[in-house]
């Protein structure tokens, strides 16, 4: 009798268990369209792809690291190409390109593909006293006004140094190298290792400040030469890496010598943390105009910080998401263990407040986690309490699985009036499969991570996910569901994909990208899509100089001073009673800094005028509203710059 009873219960749980792993195979899956519906929706996006060959630069795979590290070198090497949209040259179009190179470690300005001769593309170096080529590499950039005179700046970031900040001359007629001025923005010879960085008005003054995410801890020496170095302390819960950065802006200078003034805001370490930042994002999720900030951390959990600060003081309480009884931890805002790499915000849900989406490793093979989908649940005194009010839906969406992810971009691609999702994938290129190693090194004891003497090795030749994974475009159907169509719009062959930016690079009403890749050729992406929607785009400054808020149809005439209103908030109120709200993007993510541009997608509407409203601060950090009626198209905006002057 027990043997007669035991046999059968065997096989009820052999079955159980194979059950089990069928469903979560099954679950896991990336959802999948029928051939025909698949060409039916690519059949909306069409993209032409030309590389961005300023300068034929040496080919190189790999960085000259740390002796220690040298057992990992692919590794150590994986990050550092970069890439920004904005308007250099004034000419009123998001047309211009600021390209990190690993190759090289050069940064790059140039005008964008296709986009007329303009102006020769040329490097960008601090001055020789500032930067050390076997120490030091660029790791992105950011084109923003620093000194408020209507000229973009760069800021570019690095490993092993802090960041440098390059001041347009007012009196420079032509854009060039020497039309720079190299500044320090943190003096004192600190080494970072910084992976992230956008500028957002964090304490609600008026002024532009700037955040920076470091990821190998400060001090340390990971280029060039010996020195202490450490890895990750956990691959889950690391929270031994470099420090984060908010520099609140003081005074600035204009002129033949341009020069800004920061301090750097001391007290803070407890909320911002020390994890390895990869990515970050600033958008404001209770409607003061004061931005959230996002900091997506690799090897373990991220944080989502609620912005408390006035003029002159930083402030901010963490927030934490509630986890339900059939919610696995990693799926609730701050308790993840996963390897944040990339972050944007965009309204997935139409309820006018900004949702998130963060990119992490998915992989079949192994570091199987997932992408987190972060959808707003409308509950904004919860934020009040501590709480953050979002609930976590990639699976649901289909966004969950995207191989060994970076960067993540929204954009309405098609002007359906529904975001399409690019998504930029790939590591390590080679001819030998590591995923074993890799594996045995995930599964391993914590207590050996920090020591790479103990890490498998990872050099030339080596490949994990390089010769399999490629960049995603998720586009959604009826039922709500994305799904991935890059194979159908010609995205699928294998890249070592790091930073998008997005933007309407010619100005025609449909939204391009740039993808910046590692170790290879970065590409723009032209958007030639066939019959797309209508469109609402707004060139969103403030002025330098005193004026009423003006509003006028089309691209800026003639080459202007302004400055993009980053933190400004739009708001469209459709006839059909829908709203779409976007903010003026300063930064978000890992290395791609789209345009700061606003772009809405309309679908099938006419040609009346549709009811936009404008809310932003002003340069004494009053919080200012507009309201106007426009038509589809382009049209530039510029905001109001005296409290008395409206």
């Amino acid at each position: 009798m027990q043997i007669s009873n035991y046999l059968p219960i065997r096989y009820v749980k052999t079955l159980v268990v194979w059950a089990a792993v069928v469903l979560i195979w099954w679950h896991g899956r990336l959802p999948k369209l029928a051939p025909d519906e698949a060409a039916d929706l690519a059949g909306r996006f069409h993209f032409q792809r030309t590389a961005l060959v300023p300068f034929r630069p040496p080919i190189r795979t790999q960085r000259d690291v740390n002796p220690k590290l040298a057992g990992i070198v692919s590794w150590i090497s994986s990050t550092g190409a970069a890439v920004a949209l904005g308007d250099l040259d004034g000419d009123g179009l998001a047309n211009d390109i600021c390209l990190v190179d690993p190759r090289t470690d050069d940064v790059i300005l140039s005008p964008a593909p296709g986009s007329g001769e303009r102006y020769p593309a040329f490097t960008l170096r601090p001055e020789d006293s500032m930067y050390d080529s076997s120490t030091m590499a660029p790791m992105g950039c950011l084109l923003v006004d620093l000194n408020e005179d209507g000229l973009l700046d760069v800021v570019v970031y690095y490993w092993g140094r802090t960041p440098v900040a390059f001041l347009r001359r007012g009196d420079s007629p032509h854009l060039s190298s020497a039309s720079f001025v190299s500044q320090e923005l943190v003096p004192g010879g600190e080494r970072w290792y910084t992976n992230a960085g956008l500028a957002a008005d964090i304490d609600g003054d008026g002024h532009l400040d700037l955040v920076f995410g470091n990821y190998f801890p400060d001090g340390s020496v990971v280029l060039g030469r010996a020195g202490p170095v450490k890895m990750q302390a956990s691959m889950s819960r690391a929270r031994n890496g470099g420090s984060k950065a908010i520099l609140l802006w003081k005074s600035a200078a204009t002129g033949q010598r341009p020069a800004v003034d920061y301090q750097r805001v001391k007290g803070l370490e407890s909320q911002l943390g020390t994890g390895w930042t990869l990515a970050m994002a600033a958008c404001d999720l209770d409607g003061d105009l004061r931005p959230e900030l996002y900091i997506a951390n690799d090897f373990g959990p991220d944080v989502l910080l609620h912005n408390k600060s006035a003029p002159g003081h930083v402030a901010f309480e963490v927030l934490r998401g509630r986890r339900g009884w059939t919610t696995p931890k990693s799926k609730v805002i701050g308790q993840d263990s996963f390897k944040g790499m990339g972050v944007d915000c965009g309204d997935l849900n139409g309820d006018g407040i900004p949702d998130l989406m963060v990119g992490n490793i998915t992989d079949s093979y192994a570091l199987e986690e997932s992408n987190l989908v972060y959808i707003s649940t409308g509950d904004a005194p919860a934020i009040r309490n501590g709480i953050a009010p979002y609930r976590e839906a990639g699976e649901a969406l289909g966004l969950a699985h995207s191989g060994w992810s970076w960067d993540v971009r929204f954009g309405d691609f098609d002007n359906g009036g529904t975001p399409e999702i690019v998504q930029a994938a790939g590591f390590v290129r080679g001819t030998v499969d590591r995923w074993p190693e890799l594996h045995e090194l995930a599964m391993g004891n914590d207590l050996m991570l920090s020591n790479p003497a103990h890490w498998p090795r990872f050099v030339t030749g080596d490949d994990l996910s390089g010769t399999r994974d490629h960049d995603h475009f998720f586009v959604r159907d009826h039922s709500g569901r994305y799904y991935d169509l890059s194979s159908e719009i010609g995205l699928a062959d294998p890249q070592l994909s790091r930073g998008i930016a997005v933007g309407d690079v010619d100005g025609d009403g449909r939204l391009d990208f740039v993808v910046a890749n590692q170790w290879g050729d970065s590409y723009l992406f032209r958007n030639v899509s066939p019959s797309p929607g209508a469109f609402l785009a707004l060139h969103v400054y403030r002025s330098p100089f005193s004026g009423k808020t003006t509003i006028s149809d089309g691209h800026p005439l003639g080459h202007v001073r302004v400055s993009p209103a980053i933190g400004a908030r739009i708001t469209v109120f459709l006839p059909d009673g829908r709203k779409l709200v976007k903010e003026v993007d300063g930064g978000n993510g890992h290395s791609g800094k789209s345009s700061p541009d606003i772009h809405f997608g309309l679908g099938k509407v006419d040609q009346q005028a549709l009811h936009v409203a404008v809310d932003w601060r002003d340069w004494h950090g009053t919080v200012r509203h507009d309201e106007a009626y426009l038509r589809p198209g382009w049209h530039t905006v510029q905001l109001a710059s005296q409290e008395n002057d409206h």
